[in-house]
């Protein structure tokens, strides 16, 4: 008896949840029943000034991004892509102090596995790295045959020779861990250069393009499993495409 009941009051509960739905039902015409990116839409990035780098600054990551992403004929640079853009948004926004990351104590040296083990934001990072290298290149003869010069000013040969023995950990900069900035700069343009271009890198798409890599669009089932095919239709961003984008006359 009390099993029928059970069932009873379970079949009464889901009508009245009938009923309830039921009620709020109606017929839409003429407009859709939600706001586009009402919810957390993404902050489109607009051109302007440096928010965190200084032009010093800015000009010496835009010499490290076309070393890590040389232009060549067929697609530009890490610095023609926007790739400093990005960083330097990211930077001024809450990447750049490791806002919801937590960063106390103790801090243990791990694997790269194990993510970042450091109290320093990657602003920080970013602030030391670059002062500490313009330092050691200012003070340094290596690469510069009239002298002491700019990181920027340095031949690209000069550049990669010094680049390469951070990354492998033969040159020590006063004030910064060359070896961790250096790995810290390639991962954040190779992320601008193929992120999507409403946050400010990888203009044009020409990341996208490089690697024939569809974009947002809606729907490339047809194409998953055509292995070793190139993608004939050209990427969307989240915003769009530009050709999709109605101009004023």
């Amino acid at each position: 008896m009390s099993v029928l009941r059970r069932r009873q009051l379970l079949v009464a509960m889901a009508l009245a949840l009938l009923r309830r739905t039921a009620s709020k039902a109606g017929i839409i015409q003429g407009h859709l029943p939600w706001v586009p990116d009402s919810a957390s839409p993404p902050l489109a990035v607009r051109p302007g000034p440096w928010r965190f780098f200084t032009p010093e600054e800015a000009r010496l990551v835009e010499a490290l991004a076309d070393r890590v992403i040389p232009p060549d004929p067929q697609t530009p640079g890490g610095r023609e892509a926007g790739c400093v853009v990005f960083i330097d948004r990211q930077l001024a926004g809450p990447y750049g102090r490791s806002a919801g990351l937590y960063t106390l104590g103790p801090f243990r040296k791990g694997t790269p596995q194990q993510g970042p083990q450091d109290p320093l934001t990657p602003a920080q990072i970013y602030r030391t790295g670059l002062a500490a290298l313009e330092r050691f290149c200012r003070t340094s003869q290596s690469g510069a045959p009239n002298g002491s010069r700019s990181f920027a000013a340095l031949a690209p040969d000069a550049q990669d020779s010094l680049l390469r023995a951070l990354e492998e950990g033969r040159v020590q900069l006063e004030g910064a861990d060359g070896k961790q900035f250096f790995a810290l700069v390639v991962k954040d343009v190779q992320e601008g250069f193929f992120a999507d271009p409403i946050y400010g890198g990888n203009r044009d798409m020409c990341g996208w393009k490089m690697i024939g890599f569809p974009g947002a669009r809606y729907d490339y089932r047809d194409w998953v499993s055509r292995h070793n095919e190139r993608y004939p239709h050209p990427p969307v961003s989240i915003a769009g495409r530009r050709a999709w984008t109605p101009r004023n006359r």
